[in-house]
């Protein structure tokens, strides 16, 4: 159970950073809203998922799944750089996440 709860942390992090995205430098209330509130509800799935695993493999792979899930959101809704080696780079931290798992499991 604790990994599903570290995988829907994971996944409203990514909806947290695309909505900061949208806030323009907390510009924009509604944007700026919706990342605080999604912000909030990571975290509380995150301190959930701490009961069970230990830290540093839960926050690692909290924000490696945030990390990797905006990446792959930049590319396809942002037009953001699909270049070689920053391909490999997020690979590297898929790779990461994948290890920790296992490693737990």
């Amino acid at each position: 159970m604790a990994w599903i709860l570290l995988l829907g942390a994971g996944a409203i992090e990514i909806g947290m950073a695309v909505a900061l995205r949208y806030a323009d430098g907390w510009s924009r209330p509604v944007p700026s809203m919706i990342g605080i509130v999604l912000a909030l509800a990571s975290i509380f799935l995150l301190t959930h998922a701490l009961k069970s695993l230990p830290a540093g493999t839960a926050y690692a792979v909290w924000t490696g799944i945030g990390a990797i899930g905006v990446a792959v959101v930049g590319v396809l809704a942002f037009g953001e750089s699909t270049a070689p080696l920053r391909l490999v780079c997020i690979g590297l931290v898929v790779t990461g996440v994948v290890g920790l798992r296992l490693l737990d499991a």
